[in-house]
């Protein structure tokens, strides 16, 4: 059963009530940054609660919440540079929440290929749902920048269950190598679907597996935004520069660093999955005191960064940004020929019989829209 303990290698900030531990440092972010860390975990917890309710209303797909790992996203975003590139699985929300969300993203959930096209603008690459296969891509983009002289970090993040995968190896073999700028984020979340972390790795921790490839490993209270950022910002400053590390345990400077940010999925694994299933409440309950967004939200109220006045103001705010979102998702009306487009990278005469049949019904019609029956 996974109790959640926080082991003594695990870098920690906050205590569960939000207050800094006496034995930590608070690191250097200017107060803006440390309230809008705040507002982004607030936006994914009401985006989250929005779009599950969206999903049993059938007016959204099958939707991944990210409740419970706000920080680990958010925070971990914020220590990048706008200009660096940022991989995800698919239930980091927070990443292009940070990065300015577009109505677009619901599309994606909503069925629409259009939802993915505008992540590109924003250095975030598409959205990604088999298992482990971008992380090549980062470690390729991340050694592809280095030979270009590029001052860009590649970022990554993926499930605990992605290191079953072969291609959690040869992406982080090839980052030790060739010693890539990148960070690898394995949110070790305790379950991957129903498969606890007991069952998906014999090894202490996600975070010494680099030891393996050569490069530092990092394990950090995922629940605790200042926490993340601080190992986040350390990382990527050590995938820009290379300067020596006395962590790394080959004992010479290397780039790429992975990072476990341990913490817990509070809901399902997606919208049609039922937790209850392969774990207990107790489990939830005692996570839930690890909240991220209480804990951020007690610290702010010790600096003097938000009071009760403020919070209303941010919930408002956040209510109608989501529900703006919704709202101009929902206007777009989808060519029906379009879902032929990617089905297969040249077409296939069972693809051409298919486009011909819908050809033939809109000419019957004399417009593009067809009836639910046809």
């Amino acid at each position: 059963m996974n109790t959640g303990p926080t082991p003594p290698e695990q870098v920690q900030i906050l205590d569960e009530d939000g207050r800094v531990r006496a034995d930590a440092t608070v690191p250097d972010i200017d107060d803006e940054t440390l309230v809008a860390m705040y507002e982004g975990m607030r936006f994914a917890r009401h985006l989250d609660e929005r779009a599950t309710s969206l999903h049993r209303q059938g007016r959204m797909g099958t939707y991944p919440p990210l409740a419970g790992q706000e920080a680990a996203q958010v925070a971990s975003t914020h220590a990048f540079s706008d200009d660096d590139w940022l991989l995800y699985q698919y239930r980091e929300h927070g990443v292009p929440i940070v990065r300015g969300l577009s109505h677009e993203y619901l599309l994606y959930w909503m069925g629409h290929e259009e939802g993915n096209e505008w992540l590109a603008d924003r250095y975030v690459f598409p959205i990604n749902i088999s298992i482990a296969s971008h992380l090549p891509h980062a470690t390729g983009m991340a050694w592809a920048a280095k030979l270009e002289g590029d001052d860009c970090v590649v970022g990554c993040h993926f499930g605990d269950g992605a290191s079953s995968e072969g291609d959690f190896h040869e992406a982080l073999n090839f980052a030790g190598v060739f010693d890539v700028p990148a960070v690898f984020f394995c949110n070790n979340n305790q379950w991957a679907i129903s498969v606890p972390t007991e069952r998906q790795t014999a090894s202490a921790t996600f975070a010494q597996k680099a030891r393996a490839y050569g490069f530092r490993g990092v394990r950090v209270d995922g629940m605790d935004p200042l926490a993340v950022y601080q190992v986040t910002r350390e990382a990527v400053e050590r995938a820009r520069t290379g300067e020596a590390d006395d962590g790394n345990p080959m004992g010479r400077a290397t780039r790429p660093t992975l990072i476990e940010p341990v913490m817990y999925r509070l809901g399902a694994h997606t919208t049609v999955d039922d937790p209850s299933v392969y774990r207990d409440e107790e489990e939830l309950e005692r996570w839930k005191q690890k909240d991220p967004i209480p804990r951020m939200e007690t610290f702010l109220r010790d600096r003097g960064l938000l009071d009760d006045d403020r919070i209303e103001s941010i919930e408002e705010d956040i209510e109608a940004a989501v529900g703006l979102l919704i709202d101009r998702a929902e206007e777009f009306e989808p060519d029906p020929a379009s879902m032929f487009e990617h089905t297969y990278a040249e077409g296939t005469p069972r693809v051409a019989e298919g486009e011909a049949e819908l050809a033939a019904l809109r000419e019957r019609h004399g417009d593009d829209r067809l009836t639910r029956d046809e």
